[in-house]
């Protein structure tokens, strides 16, 4: 099946099933109920290395998908808990909307660093002797690069 967005928003798209008895509709509703799960796999690769394993054995191919899928629910997890002023280092471009799960974990290091790694550098004030700028600075430009 041909699908042709008349808007032009939209690329066109073929559509496939081996089900013969689908309607169009019904083909396009699995499609469209696919998208969330889609999307979660396409972050994983992107964000974390998700199929990009370097195991030589069966094992560790087997054992670093549903390590790597965990710490995508991790890191979900943990900045769905953030409060909203936490929630910062995002990245914007035009068109954007809504946040992307590499804001999400830009949002969760800005936030370990700021709370767990950095004060526990020499004496614990090292973080909160930088001036505000600087520190944000830091911030904003590590989280999104490490």
């Amino acid at each position: 099946m041909f699908v042709r967005d008349v808007s032009g928003t939209h690329r066109d798209e073929y559509f496939f099933t081996t089900d013969p008895s689908l309607t169009p509709a019904a083909v396009i509703g699995h499609s469209c109920g696919r998208w969330n799960i889609e999307t979660t796999f396409q972050e994983a690769r992107s964000a974390l290395g998700l199929e990009t394993t370097r195991g030589w054995r069966e094992k560790t191919v087997l054992r670093a998908g549903p390590c790597l899928l965990g710490l995508y629910s991790v890191v979900a997890v943990l900045f769905h808990a953030l409060p909203g002023s936490k929630r910062t280092g995002a990245v914007t471009w035009p068109g954007k909307a809504t946040v992307t799960f590499s804001d999400a974990l830009c949002a969760v290091r800005r936030w370990l660093w700021a709370e767990a790694v950095l004060p526990q550098a020499g004496d614990g004030n090292a973080l909160q002797k930088l001036p505000e700028p600087i520190r944000e600075l830091l911030l904003t430009t590590l989280a999104p690069a490490a």
